[in-house]
Order: structure tokens, then sequence, then C-alpha cells
């Protein structure tokens, strides 16, 4: 049986946790594989945020590619995948993806995975918001991808900043069918 294949892109917005541990999720599922780019303002952040290198957050995928690398397989429609997450999208590339701009891997390989008809996730973070952020959202979600602001979600009760970015996660992998018993579903507010 193939293994289904996600890609996910790693931009400069803050939360690169969430990236990394959709990676780290990925790479725990038995018939699924991750392709990763990681762009240059990702990879800054990821140190930043996460003290974590390109090539350490590289190898939590199955496959890494360099983000000016519009010829790798992910520029191509021919390249099966169950879709992409943007795990945090910056609005650079938000922007890009709105408007078709595909001067890089990311913002190409979210063209690709909209043009035909895949899921492609974007975890926006910023705030607040201009106008123009909205409607690259509105433009985006028109086109076909879900806009997936990672905002806490506080019934889930979390206890660390962890446990906030895996509920998020968790919600994302639910999208694309993948159903954890570690996620926090609401059960109503019961009896007072």
């Amino acid at each position: 049986m193939a293994r289904q294949r996600l890609i996910v892109g790693i931009t400069g917005a803050s939360g690169a946790a969430y990236g990394v541990q959709l990676l780290q999720a990925l790479r725990t599922l038995r018939g699924w594989e991750s392709h990763l780019v990681l762009t240059e303002a990702g990879a800054l952040n990821c140190w930043h945020e996460l003290q974590m290198k390109r090539k350490d957050v590289e190898r939590l995928a199955h496959a890494a590619y360099h983000p000016r690398d519009i010829g790798a397989t992910l520029a191509s429609g021919s390249f099966l995948t169950a879709g992409m997450v943007i795990a945090p999208c910056s609005m650079r590339t938000l922007a890009a993806v709105a408007h078709a701009f595909a001067d890089d891997l990311v913002s190409r390989a979210a063209d690709v995975v909209l043009k035909e008809r895949r899921r492609l996730v974007i975890m926006p973070r910023e705030t607040p918001l201009t106008l123009a952020h909205l409607r690259n959202m509105v433009a985006a979600s028109e086109m076909g991808a879900i806009v997936f602001p990672p905002v806490p979600a506080f019934y889930a009760k979390p206890r660390s900043i962890e446990e906030l970015v895996e509920h998020s996660v968790l919600r994302v992998l639910d999208l694309f069918g993948i159903h954890s018993r570690r996620a926090t579903r609401w059960k109503g507010l019961g009896k007072a």
C-alpha cells in the first residue's frame, strides 16, 4: 500500500512549533510521509524560537526541499499528495498563495495543491490583521484553502505551550482524516 504524502511548509511567521510538531506527529504515523519546505525566514524562526538548526528540522521530515527549488517534485500536480499545511504561514506567503504568485517552492506547491483541488491548510500567524491580510485570507478560502489560525482552545485545559500547540496540530490532522485519541474533543458543558 502506497504511503500518503503531506507537504509541510514552514515560513517566517512566529509559531515554528506548529510546523515542527506537525512533522513529529507525521513521523509517528504509519502510512504517511512528510515533505518539508523550510524557508530561510522559517529556518531563522526555528532557531530563534526552538533553538533548532535547519538540518535538525529537516531530519524530522521524510523528504526536505530547498525553498528556491522550483523544479522539485512538489512543483508538479503529477506528484500525488493528500495536500499541504503551511504552519506557520507568514503574511507574505499568504499573499503569494492568494494571488498565485508562485515565486518559491512553498507558494508554488500551494498553488499546485489548489489547482489539483487537494486540501490546503494555512495557519496564518499575525495580529492584529490589516484589511490586506483579511482579503488575502478570503481570496485563499475562495480558492479552496482552509484558513486555520492557531488560536488556543482553552476548553482543552492546556497546562503548557506544548499542549496548546498539540491541540491545534491534532485539529489540523483531523482535516486530513488523521484522528488521534490524544485530541481533546468537546463534550458539551454537562450539567451545572
